[in-house]
């Protein structure tokens, strides 16, 4: 288990006809790799998770209990063959693309359950809860379908509160420490994917 890469976004206009009330959005669900294997720099991690990462609409995305969006490497051929049969060109997206922080490997939703702990290097981590996606991530990725699949498939990532800050880099081993263990993430979504109904799906 390591993490692959740490992204970061500032907040800009998101276009696209994915909703019915809006053209544009302000997002900042589009992130740009700040160290990965190749280049490692090593990126300051606060209490409110990477540096210089924004959020448009602190409601759902950011703050101490949503510090940290992680997301499994492992997702990214389904999203890419998704998305290239569905807008009919190729996709290949980038580590980020997801709207993620933290791009990992090696740890899926099936493992992680609500309330265990995350070390990477001196830094430590607490699982909160499973991040729940929406229209602007219709938009961000080409698709209006793409918030859907993410509950169907239940790849959904999961957020994390920040339990010790400091330099953090592209490399570096995860160690899970189990907390409870009641509720998992993948759990998590089949409950939410359950109580929701298909005009949910596309709020």
């Amino acid at each position: 288990m390591r993490l692959l890469s740490i992204s970061a976004g500032k907040v800009a206009p998101l276009f696209g006809n994915h909703h019915p009330d809006y053209k544009s959005v302000a997002s900042a669900i589009r992130k740009k790799v700040v160290s990965d294997l190749e280049n490692p720099t090593p990126a300051e991690i606060t209490m409110l998770g990477v540096k210089g990462d924004e959020q448009a609409d602190l409601s759902v995305h950011g703050g101490i209990e949503k510090a940290v969006y992680v997301y499994p490497a492992e997702h990214y051929p389904f999203w890419n063959q998704l998305l290239t049969r569905e807008t009919k060109k190729p996709v290949d997206l980038q580590h980020g693309a997801i709207g993620e922080n933290f791009t990992i490997e090696g740890l899926l939703e099936t493992e992680v359950f609500i309330g265990d702990r995350l070390q990477i290097g001196e830094l430590e981590f607490a699982v909160v809860k499973l991040r729940e996606p929406c229209f602007k991530f219709n938009a961000a990725v080409g698709y209006k379908g793409a918030s859907k699949a993410m509950l169907q498939s239940g790849f959904s990532g999961w957020y994390l509160r920040v339990l010790k800050s400091g330099l953090l880099s592209a490399g570096g081993a995860i160690t899970l420490i189990p907390g409870a263990r009641e509720t998992s993430i993948a759990q998590q979504n089949q409950k939410l994917l359950n109580n929701r109904n298909q005009k949910d799906l596309w709020e």
